[in-house]
């Protein structure tokens, strides 16, 4: 960090009494972190706290948030020279450490060796608050609140929504279109090497079942490194679109163009296509993962499979397409689940977390 940051961050600390302004930690990646990070502050200012956004060096008595577990990464430096006499939250959404990433066994183990050292974490769904609960850690740090959906950012689909964003996007209005719009490669490039606990390989078997059912399929995908995605529909010969927007709020445009949103994660921390596709009025067919296992009731306001059943999820989806009534009912009801989790809805959960956080 530059010199002149460093200083800032000095200053702003050092301003205001001990703990009275919330400094918000980013990721950098102008996708889903970055966009929650924005969304959390503009909840702390509802709740009349004093944010900044900021990088993470130079901050003293103060607090501050982390956009993800990824400050467990190197603790001795966020700790013990970032952090001296700051108080520590973050989100962990995801990363269990039998799943065979470095990464995410790096951070279990750094939670458990500095959970005393953290004052505050947020976790999305039931699971990963009893995994982070395994690391002796003290309950009352841990704070249950789910990704929640921006009602802002979208709308219903309507017939003619659907046939405009169709004809904008260059997408056959005669085809089925399937959406998955949740980066799935390693990296922030390519894609080209899976990133399996975001199920890409469970995601082409589906699509290829399907094929087989659905001669006018066609899928549309968002989302940097998608590489593995693409070269497996290409295999299989199904048409495609990809469509990487620069600007999150833009995705509504991709929810009117769809007819059936897939999640064929092995692990996730939301993800928010759950509230999304909810919200946008299309049907949701989900594996059993993150906020599905709490948000999701199935054959009510989506459809949900155990992890790695790509018959299932092409069962389902099938069942969707054929079944209007039961396509309205998942829509009708999801459009309440996701009402139930908006932003300005949790904010009470915020309050919780950030009471005693922030003085």
């Amino acid at each position: 960090m530059d010199f002149k940051t460093r200083l800032k961050n000095v200053y702003n600390s050092i301003s205001s009494k001990p703990y009275s302004k919330l400094f918000f930690v980013g990721d950098n990646s102008n996708w889903v972190l970055s966009w929650e990070v924005k969304e959390v502050m503009n909840i702390a200012r509802k709740l009349n706290i004093e944010t900044c956004l900021s990088k993470n060096f130079g901050i003293i008595n103060q607090s501050i948030f982390y956009a993800s577990k990824y400050v467990l990464l190197d603790p001795k430096y966020f700790f013990y020279l970032s952090s001296i006499n700051s108080k520590i939250a973050f989100s962990y959404f995801h990363g269990y450490p039998d799943s065979g990433e470095s990464t995410a066994l790096s951070c279990y183990k750094n939670l458990k060796k500095y959970h005393r050292r953290i004052s505050r974490i947020q976790v999305s769904h039931s699971k990963m608050k009893n995994f982070v609960l395994d690391t002796k850690i003290d309950p009352n740090k841990v704070f249950l609140i789910p990704i929640a959906i921006n009602p802002n950012f979208f709308k219903k689909q309507t017939p003619e929504s659907k046939i405009k964003a169709r004809k904008e996007l260059g997408i056959p209005q005669q085809a089925v279109v399937i959406g998955s719009f949740q980066k799935d490669g390693v990296g922030m490039g390519e894609g080209s090497e899976p990133k399996l606990i975001k199920g890409p390989d469970i995601f082409i078997k589906t699509l290829e079942i399907l094929k087989n059912k659905i001669p006018e399929i066609f899928v549309l995908l968002s989302g940097p490194a998608r590489g593995y995605v693409i070269n497996g529909l290409e295999k299989l010969n199904i048409p495609y679109k990809h469509i990487y927007l620069n600007h999150y709020p833009d995705i509504y445009k991709l929810f009117q163009c769809i007819d059936v949103y897939i999640i064929a994660s092995r692990e996730e921390g939301g993800p928010k296509a759950i509230l999304e596709s909810m919200i946008s009025g299309i049907p949701l067919v989900t594996t059993r993962v993150g906020q599905a296992m709490d948000l999701v009731e199935h054959e009510k306001n989506a459809m949900m499979t155990p992890v790695e059943d790509a018959e299932g999820l092409a069962f389902y989806t099938e069942k969707i397409l054929q079944d209007s009534s039961l396509k309205d009912k998942l829509i009708s009801t999801g459009l309440l689940t996701a009402k139930l989790n908006t932003y300005s809805a949790h904010i009470p959960l915020w309050q919780s977390f950030f009471d005693g956080f922030v003085e």
